[in-house]
């Protein structure tokens, strides 16, 4: 499946634009965002994700909430890589968190090796809220998809 370029290649590690860390870090690389959207990609493996071991036993599947994390992780990390939020400064301390999730869907398991890529589409752009909608696939399969709000939170840490 061809899926939509955007503007700017960035190849990012999340932890470089992500407050996150293992176990809770669902977004291997950006891949590439503008003010249109962002593409990411996260690998599910059994070494880095110990939620297999009680999730359907002897056949493992990506719990949906997980899906849904890991493709609001890319939003905010392209959120981040584009500075779209109006003057955003990496050195403070922003945060974007979850604000809403609507319209989930998830169409196809995500096991362990399975290459998650995820798309996320500006759908609504205020000063500090971004709205997407979200899609991820394994391969050309559609495995989930959702409607995320991201909040810019810049209380103190």
């Amino acid at each position: 499946m061809e899926h939509p370029t955007f503007k700017t290649t960035y190849n990012l590690p999340g932890r470089e634009l992500l407050p996150h860390r293992e176990p809770f870090l669902f977004l291997d690389r950006l891949i590439a965002a503008d003010e249109t959207g962002c593409i990411g990609e996260y690998l599910f493996t059994a070494e880095k994700n110990d939620f297999f071991k009680g999730h359907f036993p002897g056949a493992p599947v990506v719990p949906g909430v997980v899906l849904t994390e890991a493709m609001c992780q890319c939003a905010g990390a392209g959120i981040v890589a584009q500075n779209v939020m109006g003057g955003l400064d990496r050195d403070r301390n922003n945060r974007f968190v979850l604000a809403a999730i609507t319209s989930a869907r998830f169409r196809h398991p995500v096991v362990p090796g399975d290459l998650f890529t995820m798309v996320a589409q500006n759908v609504k752009a205020r000063s500090r809220i971004r709205t997407f909608a979200v899609k991820g696939y394994v391969g050309d399969e559609l495995a989930a998809e959702c409607e995320i709000t991201c909040l810019l939170d810049t209380r103190p840490a």
